[in-house]
């Protein structure tokens, strides 16, 4: 990339950084109180991933079937174990993606996506658009769809 156009793609870096900022916020305060109950912490690309400590029992209790394996808040992905970030990363990466894209609007975004879904006899996660790209993103990186 030509020195020039350097100072454009910070700039928009920054500015998704910021568009997804208030989910972010929320993961960085799971995230912290994974740490202080014995989690971990580790930077991956432009998000840190949390694991560990509270955060396991926190995910256990996500309303889908046993739970989920990880969770990704803006610029934060919170998951069980290390393994469960290795395993899960490029779908919740299809993620922070999206929060990028929808910023502060992606949960409700979600959320109404899985309501349509359930009111229409589908399934309110696997049928849900977002997840459904996070899958077709996972398999395109190279891993079997769940």
């Amino acid at each position: 990339m030509t020195g020039e156009h350097r100072p454009m793609r910070y700039t928009l870096a920054a500015v998704r950084l910021a568009w997804a900022f208030p989910w972010t916020a929320v993961g960085l305060l799971l995230g912290l109180v994974g740490l202080v109950s014995g989690g971990r912490v580790q930077r991956w690309g432009r998000t840190l991933e949390f694991h560990g400590g509270w955060l396991t029992h926190l995910l256990r209790r996500v309303p889908i079937a046993g739970g989920a394996a990880a969770m990704t808040l803006g610029h934060v992905v919170l998951a069980r174990t290390a393994a469960d970030l290795a395993r899960c990363r490029s779908h919740e990466q299809v993620h922070v993606a999206q929060y990028e894209r929808w910023g502060p609007l992606f949960v409700p975004a979600y959320l109404a996506c899985s309501a349509w879904c359930w009111l229409r006899g589908r399934d309110a996660y696997h049928d849900n658009p977002f997840e459904r790209a996070a899958f077709e993103g996972e398999y395109a990186a190279g891993r079997r769809p769940r």
